[in-house]
């Protein structure tokens, strides 16, 4: 593996997955040197609410990737059914900031398209490929960071390491990065695939200590899911597709019905929880970027998103190439996350009246919508984007 006299890079990004595969692509449109790193074999899947919000397809749509998506079999959304209990709400999309319709693709589907144009934008990209450690300098600098690959490792010099690997992100354990923010709430997540359910748009449905729905995704599938309490998730850990069904009941939905008569198309997956939280951001020659640097709970969705507005603000800061851009980046980062957190955090507690969950839902739209002024002017940089915000 090359060493840092031989081979040095503006950026080593490690994760190749939404975060960081769209992180390298930027910057490497740019003209940076980027090496982009991923433990994992290419074309894995991985756990994921799938769901696209206004934001994060109107970034595609910017950064000319949509029309894969899109070509890729990905329905289009044109509708949100919010059900709280016997209460419905239907949100027609709108044509609106360039977006007339919302996607939700399979993992497999939007890492690899990520992936494809980070290379083609000219990233080199390396699979089966894990952080070490990362390396300083004297004065505490990080400069560059240990690779292993196989059975080689060896250092590589770069001008910056970005985390991009996730809730257990091993770069933000190495450079020490803080918590800022962290929340108290986690919904215990259950999904499976199901084929052979009326396309209806994104279905989330609310009912007393649960929640659940349906988002339409690749191959004529849904992701049908359930979110309960965590001790409901250890409790039917021996039959995961009766605590969906029982999930799904438990929120009023009528999924439950549709699921008991088509059956699930895949094995149902689980995940524990985990209380969301907002880590300190960037560093001497490091940064943090999407589940790496900020968490909140699947509840509601949004995390891919959030994560193609990082990797946007992050990119922007990074050309700009001065400590202060950097610094807003993070304040920027974190101004339009924390409402969002706050909000999701509550919603995670399934602790509140029908009432209560609509009016989370209406913070949760403000903190969407600011997200989408922001982005849809196509911010240069940082600094115009903490402006912005101040602003409103």
């Amino acid at each position: 593996m090359p060493g840092p006299q031989s081979v040095s890079y503006d950026a080593i990004i490690v994760g190749a997955r939404a975060a960081g595969a769209a992180t390298a692509m930027l910057l490497a449109r740019a003209g940076a040197r980027v090496l982009l790193v991923d433990q994992d074999a290419p074309g894995t899947d991985t756990v994921s609410t799938h769901a696209l919000m206004r934001a994060g397809v109107m970034l595609l749509q910017q950064w000319g990737l949509l029309g894969r998506i899109i070509a890729a079999g990905t329905p289009p959304v044109r509708s949100t059914q919010f059900l709280y209990g016997s209460q419905e709400v239907v949100v027609p999309i709108k044509p609106a900031a360039g977006v007339d319709a919302l996607y939700a693709p399979r993992r497999t589907v939007l890492d690899a398209i990520l992936a494809e144009a980070a290379v083609d934008a000219g990233a080199e990209l390396r699979y089966h490929c894990a952080l070490q450690d990362v390396i300083r300098d004297r004065a505490g600098r990080v400069t560059g960071a240990v690779l292993h690959a196989g059975d080689t490792s060896g250092p590589v010099a770069a001008g910056l390491v970005i985390g991009a690997d996730g809730r257990r992100s091993k770069v933000a354990r190495l450079v020490g990065s803080d918590v800022r923010h962290a929340g108290v709430h986690a919904t215990a997540t259950l999904y499976a695939y199901v084929e052979g359910m009326a396309d209806r748009g994104y279905r989330w449905h609310y009912g007393q200590g649960a929640a659940g729905g349906a988002i339409p995704t690749n191959g004529g599938l849904q992701v049908v899911f359930a979110g309960l309490r965590p001790e409901q998730l250890r409790a039917c850990r021996g039959n995961l597709a009766q605590g969906l069904v029982g999930g799904l009941q438990a929120a009023g939905s009528p999924l439950a019905g549709e699921l008991a008569a088509l059956g699930l198309a895949s094995r149902p997956v689980g995940f524990a929880g985990l209380p969301g939280y907002l880590r300190e951001a960037t560093g001497p020659g490091w940064a943090l970027v999407g589940d790496a640097g900020y968490f909140k709970d699947p509840i509601t969705a949004h995390g891919l998103t959030d994560a193609f507005r990082d990797a946007a603000l992050l990119a922007d800061a990074i050309r700009a190439g001065t400590a202060t851009a950097m610094r807003l980046y993070e304040s920027t980062r974190d101004a339009l996350s924390l409402p969002f957190l706050l909000a999701t955090d509550a919603l995670a507690s399934l602790d509140w009246t029908l009432d209560e969950a609509q009016a989370l839902h209406g913070r949760i739209q403000a903190a969407m919508r600011a997200e989408v002024q922001l982005l849809s002017c196509g911010v240069s940089d940082s600094a115009k984007g903490a402006a912005r915000l101040q602003h409103q």
